[in-house]
Order: C-alpha cells, then sequence, then structure tokens
C-alpha cells in the first residue's frame, strides 16, 4: 500500500518477532526464534549476512576460545553448525561460499523471512511497547513495515534506541560508578574505533606499485603502531592481510563521523600498503593488493541499558549468575579511543586485560530496561565499556543472539515479555543446552526413559548422560569406543521416543573458522575426531532394528527425529573423519 506522504509502496509483514541486523548474532537470533516455533522476519541493511564476519569486512569470528590457554572454550549450538557446514562445503576460505552458507541459512529456514538491503528508519510505539519498524529497502525502492509483538535489535549501533526511547550509554564510564579498576577516573563519550583492513597476493613477478597523491605517507616503520615490526611473521614474508591497528573513530561520533572515518582510514591503509611494498625491507616485491574494505569494522557505540549493567567486576568474578544464557572468554580488549594515531602519542593502540574463561553472561544484559518488548544481541547488550571490551567478539555476540532468540520464541509461545522470561529461566537454559549451547556450571536435564535406563557399552558409557557435552577441566565427559563396539540403553518398559540427541567430538581446540582477510591460509580440514559414519538403531518386540544411517556427517549436534515406541536404543559409530577411536559426549533421548 501507499503512505500519502510517502511517494514509495510500503510492503507490509506481521510476524511474532522482528529482528533488526543480519550479523552474526541477528541471524543466529533469528533462527533460533524460528526453530523455536515463531514467525520471524530478519532486517538488515547490506546485500549479505553476517556483519563483519561477511565478505566485505571479512573478520574472523574471535570468542572464548583464543589459544591454548583457553581449552575446550569453542562456542557450539546455531554458530558451530554454520561453521561446521562452512568448513564442509568451504576449506579454502572462499569469502562468497561463506556469503552463501549464511544466505541459505537464513533463505530456507521455515518460518523466518529475510528482508536485505533495508535500512531501519522508524519505529511506532505503542506506551512502551514497540507496535512496527520500518526500513528502507533500496533494490525495490519500497519501504518494508514489520509488525510484531517482540523485537530484537541485533544492529550493532541500536538503531532501535533513538527511534523507541530505549536507554543506552556511549562512551566510558567513570572508575567509581561501577567500581572498574581499568575505568577512566572521569567518564567520556569516547569509544574503541574502526577498522578497514585489505588482502594482499603474490605473484610470479614484480608487481610495481605507486600510491596514489591522496594517501598518508609513511617514511619509516617508527610511525606505525609497534614500530612496524608487528606487522611480520616470519621475515622477509610479510603477512598477507591488513591490521586491525590501523583503526580511527573513538575519538570522534562512531556512527555521525563514519564516512568521514572511511576515507582516512583508506588513507592510512594504504598509506601502510605503499611503505610495505616501497620502504619496508620484507621481501614484499611480488605482492600486490588484492581486496580492500570499503565498510569498516566497527567495535563499539550505543550500549543498550537493561535490567543488569555487565562490569569488568562481574567479568573477572566469572559471571556466575543464575541467569546465565551465554558466556565469554576473550580478554578485555580496550582499544585505544586514539587508535592509530595513539602511536603518536607513545601509548599502545590496546591494553588487554585479563578475563577468566569462561565467564557467565546474564539474561538480564540481554533486554531492555525501559522498553517492555525490546531485546538485543551483540556489541550493543548492557555492558559498561570495560565489560563490553570483551563481550564484544563476534563468537561471544552469536551465542547471545541464540539465547535471545530462544527466549523470544518462549516469550511468544507464552504470551509474555522478555522480562517474564526469568520466572521461566530453567527451562530456558534447558533449552540451549539441547541445542547444544554451553552454559557454564550448568548440566543438561536427562529425562526418562534414558534417565533410569540401563546403559550398556565398553569403556566409561555413563558419560553419555552426565549432562555435560564437552571437556570441563580434567573431565573429558566423552565415551571413547573403536570401530565394532556400540552403547544401548534398555528400558523398563516400552517408551515413546521422539528425538534422539548426539553430541559428538568436532574437536573444540582446532580452527574451524573461515580465516581473516588471508590468502594461502592452509585449508580448513574436517576435525579428525568427529563420527562421520554411524547408524540408531531401536529395540521393537526384542528385535533390534536400524532406525536412522547417516555415512557423510559433519556436525557435532545431530537431532534423529524418530516418534516410535521402543524397548531400547542403541548407537552404533562406524567411522570417523581419520581418528582411530570414537569420541561421543553425549547420546540421550526424549
Amino acid at each position: 500500500m501507499k503512505d500519502a506522504n510517502r511517494p514509495f509502496e510500503t510492503v507490509e509483514h506481521e510476524v511474532d518477532v522482528c529482528v533488526v541486523g543480519g550479523g552474526m548474532s541477528g541471524l543466529v537470533a533469528a533462527l533460533a526464534a524460528a526453530r523455536h516455533g515463531a514467525t520471524v522476519a530478519l532486517m538488515h541493511d547490506r546485500p549479505v549476512l553476517g556483519g563483519n564476519a561477511s565478505s566485505e569486512c571479512r573478520m574472523h569470528i574471535c570468542g572464548a576460545d583464543r589459544g591454548a590457554a583457553n581449552k575446550d572454550m569453542r562456542e557450539t549450538g546455531i554458530l558451530e553448525e554454520i561453521q561446521m557446514e562452512n568448513l564442509f562445503r568451504n576449506p579454502d576460505h572462499n569469502y562468497s561460499v561463506w556469503d552463501l552458507v549464511l544466505y541459505e541459512k537464513a533463505m530456507l529456514q521455515p518460518g523466518l523471512t529475510t528482508i536485505l538491503n533495508c535500512s531501519c528508519l522508524d519505529a511506532a510505539m505503542e506506551g512502551d511497547r514497540i507496535a512496527s519498524v520500518t526500513g528502507w529497502q533500496t533494490t525495490t525502492q519500497t519501504y518494508q513495515k514489520v509488525k510484531a509483538h517482540l523485537f530484537v535489535d541485533a544492529s550493532g549501533d541500536s538503531v532501535l534506541a533513538p527511534l523507541t526511547g530505549a536507554q543506552f550509554r556511549v562512551g566510558r564510564e567513570a572508575r567509581s560508578e561501577f567500581g572498574e579498576s581499568v575505568a577512566p577516573e572521569q567518564a567520556d563519550r569516547k569509544t574503541m574505533g574502526m577498522t578497514c583492513m585489505f588482502v594482499a597476493r603474490e605473484y610470479d613477478t614484480v608487481q610495481p606499485y605507486t600510491a596514489p597523491d591522496w594517501v598518508q605517507h609513511f617514511e619509516t616503520g617508527d610511525e606505525l603502531p609497534y614500530g612496524g615490526r608487528f606487522r611480520f611473521s616470519g621475515l622477509p614474508t610479510p603477512v598477507t592481510g591488513g591490521y586491525w591497528w590501523v583503526e580511527l573513530g573513538g575519538e570522534q561520533d562512531s556512527i555521525r563521523d563514519t564516512e568521514v572515518l572511511r576515507h582516512e582510514l583508506l588513507r592510512i591503509t594504504l598509506g601502510v600498503w605503499d611503505y610495505i611494498r616501497n620502504r619496508a625491507d620484507c621481501g614484499a616485491a611480488n605482492w600486490a593488493l588484492d581486496w580492500l574494505q570499503f565498510l569498516p569494522g566497527k567495535r563499539e557505540s550505543r550500549r543498550y541499558v537493561g535490567d543488569h549493567i555487565l562490569t569488568q567486576n562481574d567479568v573477572q568474578a566469572e559471571g556466575k549468575f543464575e541467569d546465565i544464557v551465554a558466556y565469554g572468554g576473550w580478554s578485555m580488549d580496550d582499544h585505544h579511543p586514539a587508535g592509530f594515531r595513539a602511536v603518536k602519542l607513545g601509548e599502545p593502540p590496546s591494553i588487554f586485560h585479563p578475563a577468566p574463561a569462561p565467564y557467565g553472561i546474564p539474561y538480564r544484559c540481554l533486554y531492555s530496561r525501559n522498553i517492555a518488548n525490546l531485546v538485543f544481541a551483540g556489541r550493543n547488550i548492557s555492558a559498561t565499556h570495560s565489560a563490553m571490551s570483551s563481550t564484544r567478539v563476534m563468537a561471544t555476540c552469536a551465542i547471545m543472539g541464540e539465547a535471545v532468540g530462544t527466549a523470544a520464541a518462549m516469550a511468544i509461545a507464552r504470551g509474555v515479555l522478555p522480562r517474564d522470561i526469568n520466572a521461566h529461566m530453567g527451562e530456558l537454559q534447558q533449552r540451549l543446552l539441547w541445542d547444544d549451547c554451553y552454559l557454564p556450571w550448568t548440566p543438561m536435564q536427562i529425562p526418562e526413559p534414558i534417565g533410569s535406563a540401563k546403559l550398556s557399552g565398553p569403556g566409561n558409557p555413563e558419560a553419555l548422560r552426565d549432562g555435560f557435552s564437552r571437556p570441563v577441566g580434567d573431565e573429558s565427559h566423552a565415551w571413547v569406543g573403536h570401530v565394532g563396539e556400540a552403547v544401548e540403553y534398555t528400558f523398563a518398559e516400552a517408551r515413546r521416543i521422539e528425538e534422539v540427541f548426539l553430541v559428538l567430538d568436532s574437536d573444540l581446540n582446532t580452527n574451524i573458522r573461515i580465516t581473516c582477510t588471508h590468502t594461502g591460509a592452509p585449508a580448513l580440514v574436517m576435525p579428525r575426531t568427529l563420527v562421520r559414519g554411524f547408524r540408531v538403531e531401536g529395540c521393537v518386540k526384542g528385535q533390534w532394528q536400524e532406525l536412522y544411517r547417516e555415512a557423510d556427517n559433519h556436525q557435532r549436534l545431530v537431532k534423529v527425529k524418530l516418534s516410535q515406541v521402543l524397548e531400547g536404543l542403541r548407537f552404533c559409530p562406524e567411522s570417523t573423519w581419520g581418528a582411530e577411536e570414537f569420541r561421543v559426549f553425549s547420546f540421550v533421548a526424549r
């Protein structure tokens, strides 16, 4: 229909949940809500999904699994499902294929309507609730209006805050406000900045490079952060991707000034490349630019205010909240507001304050204090600047997205508001665990008949129903088997089994992510420990029969729909992706 005040057509959608922003947190939130039964619209202002992880920015997805010290901390759930699908189909780090994997997840998900190239610009309110949001879709020259019961802001910049009156913060808190030792003495509006990266490629012959006149000129490495030495790995070969410390915006308005900052970042990026190619002695003569980032990767802008504001002290105390729905583990990586220009101040571009892995993130940080039907996930959650310097990384943002998407679907099903889900926190946590999200210190509740069934098999089969689906500390929580071995449950009486739940070993310490901006990166390979071939058998009237067979599995979480009356269940692994042993964390059913 057409609005009298607008010359262009308005296309209307009516759904249960509207997600604004299709980065990793918004995409995962939309998928989670739809999979749990809600009708969902996902409004995103770019042609590709993934945000900073997309082909437009090419940042790898960081999280709690940062190095050997954070063992077995990789984020699972929908995020790992997506990454494992990409690993299976895209071992050579092709960003167009990665974009396609993300696109397919959204476009092929039942119950999810995806609205791309659409920038949210208006919201209609009914008291303290959002009634609808409207965006402008550039490709169709239409307004897209979405009416919904609940709204998820995963836009990064918290676009719904100024449109709805939702409370938010910008900048750094004073040290005294929350007793944060790493915060500045005085509050300010300074933030972390944004970055433009590049990719270089090696050729067989010398590749001359003449910098355009408008780029910034660097004569020596002393003009660059870390003295120009941090750039290189195994001199004289140059690193093939750009540098996070080409960063600006923390001293400006990180939303309003983006276009001006993007131009300045390109000047610096090309100037750094000019230095590498023409003055640095690093063996780069055969290297040429292959790609430039024109959409800056942003770290910080508006942060919502929820019922709880996560602080440095919460992070360092491990966040052992009763309403834990996600976790972090990245250090409090606090980038200098001056960014690239911090080198002129004699200060480092970032200070890495330690954070435990894991620390819990509570649900109360993920819904608005004053807008009743607004939840959020990503770098815009209810946290201080100091805490957000850890929670902002994309893997952490994505698992928060799964939490709010799941909570939103629960709220829709119950006819309640997001805050009311606090009264059903145990159910929310168990739903997340059954979707293979990890919640530290929170075991999965094992239902009947599995809990009391007789479990037999070689080794330690009881690990399959102990409620933990990954190694924790010194406990492996895994059944280890070999070819020809199986585990089985025998029930006291025949029971209807709707679904079998398997968590296999995808090796949480190996890399499964598409790699940053680097060309020539080693090909991704399937984790050798992952079970590839298996069958599930059921006992019917005293006879075992095959119910399900998989020959080419490439996922850690496998759910097998059955809806059959059985006297027992058997899991029979047949092959892995290379390892001699089978490692299985969970084999349960409901």
